[in-house]
């Protein structure tokens, strides 16, 4: 009951003319953005961060979370309108929504992506509220052991999930970890990888850094694939949906919610999972033999599981301090730029700041259907821009937002040499998300070990010395000695469901 006059009186700060209007602006922003072929949530979180560093701590995160949801709803709009998803989450919207569009049902497609998402996420949203308190409260007991345990939990899952390859999620590990080594030792005052460049003393910048991996290296790669064919763009109308197709998804999108919140709430995260089981579960319980055919349930379910997801990455972003996805990743480097860090002693040292976050995540959700249905054909008209026109203008933007940062020509040449890092990392098949957590979480990971050796007098076994870090050590063993009987499994059902899909396309 306190946790629910918490979130109202967040819902109070929120509600102003001022703060309406900035998350409104951020949702607007998040889709126009988001709604760009190959750009999802992240990515456009990371673009327009600078935007929002001259706003109040509160008013910022009032356009995050407008930021968040409406770049959400731009990568199911491209998923379904050009079969392009912008993240791995969307791939299980565009299965049948891709098919909905081509038979003249984008509109349904469309909408119920939008409700689904709205209903996932407000219901996602009020679990973060009951769920964030007593996982922090629990978190303020953890020693340095346990906490180091758990960021080594939240690395080695997320990254030997993504991709088909643990060795190149590893590399990509690897290389956010050197990344967030530059700078100086914290316990020393020692330059490390610096090369004698004065601007490297002081960290790099992780907007910089983020900007230059999202934006400016899918630039690059499209610029290296691009073919000067126009993009074919279904035509769509305002979107609606009819008592058939109510009926169809109001299920879908509660099981949705059900598999996404839990995923997105545990260290490893991450939303493909719950959209593939979700996709799996609607395809079984389908009486129609409408699936590989345009099925509203193979909308519906999926992307209710992807925003549940996304609700509950908030849930060890702010309780623990783990961001779990490439947009928490961001987000928690936004908290930072603010000198607020994320971990158990947010509830209590900043609690009007979370409540209000959260309350505004409602609001986001709320501007999100009012405004975006109605504009859903204008969206559609922007995927007609020419890609050079529109990643000359993502790159401008880039560049800008990079420079905003510290006024620094240095970090344009960063920004560039990061570009050329995330082209590289799409050539060989890395996975980007492993490199952010490793540059943001690498540091707090140092500090942590740091700490729990000084405890133990320089012993390594004192890594091992509360239960609950051994618990997770345990984990992470089964976990990786059962990991590839996970991706054979997966992989089976994977083949399995593209070969009956076959079979109803020919039948």
């Amino acid at each position: 009951m306190e946790n629910f006059e918490l979130l109202m009186g967040g819902l109070e700060s929120a509600l102003t003319p001022m703060n309406l209007l900035y998350a409104a602006i951020g949702v607007l922003l998040g889709t126009f953005v988001g709604v760009l072929p190959g750009i999802g949530p992240a990515m456009a979180i990371a673009l327009l961060l600078p935007v929002t560093y001259r706003l109040e701590p509160t008013s910022a995160f009032i356009m995050f979370a407008g930021l968040y949801y409406g770049g959400m709803y731009g990568g199911s709009t491209t998923s379904i309108l050009l079969n392009t998803p912008g993240e791995s989450a969307s791939v299980m919207t565009a299965l049948e929504g891709n098919r909905m569009a081509r038979a003249g049902r984008g509109a349904q497609a469309l909408a119920t992506a939008a409700v689904g998402s709205f209903v996932a996420g407000t219901i996602g949203t009020i679990l973060v509220a009951f769920f964030s308190p007593a996982l922090a409260d629990v978190a303020v007991d953890l020693g340095a052991p346990s906490y180091f345990a758990l960021m080594v939990l939240a690395l080695v899952m997320t990254t030997t999930v993504l991709g088909t390859s643990a060795l190149r999620g590893f590399a990509a590990l690897f290389l956010g970890l050197t990344i967030g080594l530059v700078g100086l030792d914290l316990n020393t005052g020692q330059p490390r990888l610096t090369f004698g460049v004065t601007q490297l003393v002081d960290r790099l910048d992780i907007v910089v850094v983020a900007v230059g991996i999202f934006a400016l290296g899918e630039a690059l790669w499209v610029a290296a694939h691009l073919r000067r064919k126009p993009t074919h763009v279904i035509p769509v109308g305002r979107p609606w949906m009819g008592r058939e197709d109510w009926g169809r998804s109001w299920k879908p999108w509660l099981r949705g919610t059900a598999f996404g919140f839990p995923f997105g709430a545990l260290p490893a995260g991450g939303a493909e999972i719950p959209t593939f089981l979700s996709y799996l579960t609607e395809r079984k319980l389908s009486k129609r033999g409408d699936f590989g055919r345009g099925a509203i349930e193979g909308v519906a379910g999926p992307e209710a599981a992807n925003n549940a997801s996304a609700a509950g990455m908030f849930v060890p972003m702010l309780a623990l301090g783990l961001p779990v996805t490439a947009t928490a990743s961001v987000m928690l480097s936004a908290l930072q730029g603010y000198g607020i860090t994320p971990g158990p002693q947010l509830m209590t040292d900043h609690a009007d700041l979370v409540w209000t976050l959260l309350a505004s995540l409602l609001i986001g959700n709320t501007l999100l259907l009012v405004l975006n249905l109605p504009l859903a054909p204008l969206w559609a008209r922007l995927l007609r821009i020419p890609r050079p026109q529109l990643y000359a203008g993502i790159l401008f933007f880039a560049c800008l937002g990079a420079y905003a940062t510290n006024l620094d020509p240095f970090d344009i040449g960063l920004l560039v040499a990061f570009g050329l890092l995330g082209l590289l990392m799409r050539r060989f098949g890395l996975p980007v998300l492993p490199l952010i957590l490793g540059v943001i979480l690498g540091p707090l990971m140092e500090s942590k070990l740091r700490e729990a050796l000084t405890i133990s007098g320089g012993d390594y076994g004192g890594l091992l010395s509360e239960p609950l870090a051994v618990v997770i050590y345990v984990l992470i063993a089964l976990f990786m000695l059962g990991r590839p009987f996970i991706a054979r499994a997966r992989a089976r059902a994977e083949q399995s469901a593209v070969v009956e899909e076959e079979k109803e396309l020919v039948d």
